[in-house]
């Protein structure tokens, strides 16, 4: 029978299908169920600093006493922070999965502090959900020197494994994830997907655009796991973002990932979808002669075949000019 053991991030998963931090990775009953349904690791919703800042305003703008919004502003940061704290502390009591902690801040002081409280609560890891997008107020080198000095920080402050959840929008990605690396990262997920927008024409107004990803967004994924990959062949990738069927964790694992993470699947198609995976992976690998998961990483990854250029290419004319109707 294959052996789905792989490992990522600096921990060893019975199996490279992760559930991605989402509304479904928030509290014990759903980390319990997912873990059931036979997840290799979990990573828990992320503790946005936005949200805690958000209630803390609210207060200061209505209050007439600073000092008493300071005090109560600084119990609503506490609560929030506790009620993380102990979601993590009761995961890793009454669950056996790798539990990894996500964390999404703009301040450096505040990744350092909350990552000191995760690390102190028995996380087995943490992810950095590095959400930032240049608007055109930075310089070019904005979101690179970002992600170089949350990281280098980071890895200062924490002994546990830092995974790095990467955004599409970054210039020369494999360089950066180079960079990263030399750092200390322990891994790497491709890619963080943003908040959609979109406009109401009727009522002139921005409002909120699809929630979930589609089969097509795996496209982008799939090409840059196998591009990172072969340039950086000595960092870990989890794909994420348009995985919605075995095949696509199959193709993942062969661009070059050692690992999966879901979420749009788990709320389309339920937390069953786990097990149908697995099942077809291992039925997969049986058929193939994979013995184990490493034995296809990165097996067609930008520097394992004879055209790199295949990934590289960009323009549709390439693919229309041999298509026939």
């Amino acid at each position: 029978m294959p052996n789905l053991q792989t490992s990522f991030g600096g921990l060893t998963l019975k199996n490279p299908l992760i559930a991605a931090s989402s509304g479904l990775t928030n509290s014990l009953s759903k980390i319990k169920a997912l873990e059931k349904a036979g997840v290799g690791a979990v990573v828990l919703k992320s503790l946005f600093e936005e949200q805690i800042e958000n209630h803390t305003e609210k207060l200061t703008q209505i209050s007439d006493y600073p000092e008493a919004a300071d005090y109560i502003n600084a119990y609503i940061e506490m609560n929030h922070v506790e009620k993380y704290l102990d979601l993590i502390r009761s995961a890793k009591a009454e669950c056996s999965v790798p539990i990894i902690a996500s964390i999404n801040c703009y301040k450096l002081t505040r990744w350092t502090d909350f990552a000191q409280s995760i690390e102190a609560a028995g996380a087995d890891a943490i992810e950095l959900n590095v959400f930032l997008l240049n608007a055109g107020e930075f310089d070019d080198n904005y979101l690179q020197d970002s992600y170089l000095s949350i990281v280098k920080q980071m890895k200062k402050t924490v002994k546990i494994p830092v995974v790095v959840k990467m955004a599409k929008n970054i210039g020369n990605l494999p360089g950066l994830v180079d960079k990263i690396k030399s750092l200390g990262a322990d891994g790497v997920v491709l890619f963080n997907r943003f908040y959609q927008l979109d406009i109401d024409i009727n009522k002139m107004e921005i409002t909120a655009g699809t929630v979930f990803s589609n089969p097509s967004d795996f496209h982008d994924t799939l090409r840059w796991t196998a591009i990172v990959s072969g340039r950086v062949p000595e960092i870990k990738i989890a794909c994420s973002t348009g995985v919605h069927s075995w095949e696509d964790a199959v193709k993942g694992i062969i661009a070059g990932a050692s690992a999966i993470q879901l979420c749009s699947v788990l709320y389309e198609q339920g937390m069953e979808v786990v097990g149908n995976m697995l099942t077809c992976i291992e039925a997969w690998m049986e058929q193939s002669n994979y013995e184990h998961i490493s034995d296809f990483t990165g097996k067609l990854n930008y520097a394992n075949i004879a055209s790199p250029s295949l990934y590289e290419r960009v323009q549709f004319m390439k693919y229309f000019s041999s298509y026939q109707q």
